[in-house]
């Protein structure tokens, strides 16, 4: 795929500076640059490379003034790094740009989607699906029974959809994850087993959701586990039955969320923190990496530490903590002065 510096500028709206006509075929970053590249400067510390590097087109901010000559061909823009951005997503659009329906696949005879279908090779469809438009499902990815997938959602190859989850529009759901798997349910029995509860819930999630590889989401155990517009959860993340997760919340990796808990909107959550069960997050909370969260947390708090506390208070604690060695020397040696004193 290639571009002209021109047609950067026209997608950009930018003004080129050099070689209108420079064609680029490959994205770089621009220390990494190389003959028939484009690549971005936004960043003053980088400002060296420009007059090293060998990228054909760079886009640079609209005030930027290179101190000597360079042979590279710049687009000026008001943000180079939002420039950029759009850039990839733009590639990114052409790049997974497929419709049509690859063989072989299964489609139930009551399955029912709309124009501009991407269905890839080995997919399944089972009863009473229902997909919106533009829709792109990629090889091997099974649908359960009477889900509802809405527009402009692609769903990766490997992932698997239980029956009765409905999936808004312009969602992106990752390869290998599992959404609608029965909730974590079982009740002790007579004879020191467990029995399993039926989990008849379903999943929710609303549009402009993005669920990273590997993701589990649970289906409820009565009612629905709620993925809430404009939630992005990284990959490997553990979502249990009944949970409740607010509009715009960003949660990193290899988290793991209880039964039952409500998680507020606008929340930032780290990699690796354990949420118990039954509890509420309030908005915009703020909860470090590796933290666990044993009790409700109110809006606009910041949390750090297992079991979690405020983030100022683990932060004064963590200097004591740190030297604790030291005061328990300190200690020793008052004992051992103690200690002689008391012999005379």
């Amino acid at each position: 795929m290639k571009f002209t510096a021109k047609q950067i500028s026209e997608i950009l709206q930018g003004e080129v500076y050099g070689n209108p006509n420079e064609v680029v075929s490959k994205l770089s970053k621009i220390e990494e640059g190389e003959k028939g590249s484009l690549t971005f400067l936004s960043n003053p510390k980088y400002n060296s490379w420009l007059y090293t590097t060998d990228a054909s087109v760079v886009i640079v901010g609209v005030n930027f003034i290179p101190e000597k000559e360079v042979s590279l061909t710049m687009v000026k823009v008001e943000d180079p790094y939002m420039a950029f951005t759009t850039l990839l997503e733009y590639y990114n659009n052409i790049q997974l740009h497929r419709s049509g329906i690859e063989q072989p696949v299964f489609i139930n005879e009551t399955a029912k989607y709309g124009n501009d279908l991407y269905l890839g090779a080995f997919s399944y469809l089972s009863e009473n699906v229902q997909l919106g438009h533009n829709v792109k499902i990629y090889p091997n990815v099974f649908i359960g029974n009477n889900v509802v997938i809405g527009d402009n959602t692609t769903i990766f190859s490997g992932a698997k959809i239980y029956s009765d989850i409905e999936i808004g529009s312009d969602c992106v759901i990752h390869s290998g994850c599992i959404i609608g798997s029965d909730g974590f349910g079982f009740a002790p029995d007579k004879n020191g087993g467990y029995s399993k509860i039926p989990q008849i819930g379903n999943v929710i999630i609303e549009d402009s959701v993005d669920i990273g590889s590997g993701t589990t989401i649970d289906r409820a155990t009565l009612g629905s586990t709620i993925i809430r517009k404009g939630v992005k959860l990284d990959n490997q993340i553990h979502v249990a039955h009944n949970v409740e997760i607010g509009e715009n919340t960003v949660i990193a990796a290899q988290t793991g969320i209880a039964g039952s808990t409500k998680i507020g909107k606008d929340c930032k959550i780290g990699g690796q923190v354990g949420i118990v069960g039954h509890i509420t997050i309030g908005n915009n909370v703020r909860i470090q990496a590796q933290s666990g969260i044993g009790k409700s947390i109110s809006d606009n708090e910041i949390v750090q530490g297992s079991p979690a506390m405020p983030y100022t208070d683990y932060n004064k604690s963590y200097v004591h903590f740190r030297n604790l060695p030291k005061f328990s020397s300190r200690i020793d040696e008052i004992e051992k002065q103690m200690g002689q004193k008391n012999m005379k």
